[in-house]
């Protein structure tokens, strides 16, 4: 889910594959890699305070990088995605909500993802299922590097989003040969003040990836918006999309 500026357009293996624990590996240093996702039962909807899953809500972050104006358009989509993976050695079917983001630079689309995700029902937790991507360069569609999806080729879910906010866990969001974005979380209680208004008891995290070591992307989360600043971006408006933005239920 690293935006297209901060992603590497190539891929590495990816060594052991394994399911991932909400609780902070022992381990110093370590991400966690076991989330026992065969405890959940899984929801398109629901109550995460800093990743909220409401069909129809609607962000829209702006900024500049490198002299260029730069907007990432988050949609909560009213379609689904029913999902078929391996859990706990059982084949078994997810049903997950598609967050559309539509990045563009000075104007022009420069990607599409259809991203998916469900939230455990237990914990809150919300998990990253996969994503569809499309690269876009002078208007026409050149490759589709980052997309992945659980279940293929050894991918697995990773945890977008823990329902209770620990300061300093770290945790794996993406489990796939061609993407493997990491979270480390840095900050709570922290005040933000946007164009579309001020906000408080807002985290901040550090999002990595090996396969672009040294890069840090920061983001900024809080209740009831969700993702508020992503590097370069932030957030000027939200609320309920405009009926062009959404499609009806396909699943």
């Amino acid at each position: 889910m690293m935006r297209i500026l901060d992603k590497t357009l190539f891929a590495v293996a990816l060594g052991a594959m394994g399911l991932f624990s909400t609780a902070a590996s022992a381990q110093e240093g370590a991400f966690t890699d076991d989330f026992n996702l065969g405890d959940c039962s899984f929801s398109t909807e629901g109550d995460n305070p800093f990743f909220p899953l409401r069909p129809g809500f609607h962000r829209l972050l702006e900024g500049e990088s490198d002299g260029e104006e730069v907007a990432v358009d988050i949609d909560v989509t009213r379609k689904t995605r029913t999902i078929t993976l391996d859990i706990d050695g059982k084949r078994t079917r997810v049903k997950t909500r598609i967050v559309q983001e539509l990045e563009t630079e000075g104007g022009e689309i420069v990607e599409i993802s259809q991203n998916y995700f469900a939230r455990c029902k237990q914990t809150g937790d919300v998990f990253y299922f996969g994503e569809d991507v499309d690269i876009y360069e002078d208007g026409e569609v050149v490759s589709h590097d980052g997309a992945w999806l659980a279940g293929v080729d050894g991918a697995q879910p990773g945890l977008i989003m823990p329902g209770r906010f620990l300061l300093g866990s770290r945790y794996v969001q993406e489990i796939a040969p061609n993407a493997m974005d990491q979270a480390t979380h840095t900050e709570m209680g922290v005040t933000l003040e946007t164009e579309a208004g001020t906000f408080e008891g807002c985290v901040r995290t550090i999002e990595t990836s090996p396969l672009e070591p040294g890069h840090e992307s920061p983001k900024t989360y809080c209740p009831g918006v969700g993702l508020a600043v992503d590097s370069d971006v932030e957030l000027v408006e939200f609320g309920r999309a405009k009926k062009h933005h959404l499609d009806p239920e396909d699943d």
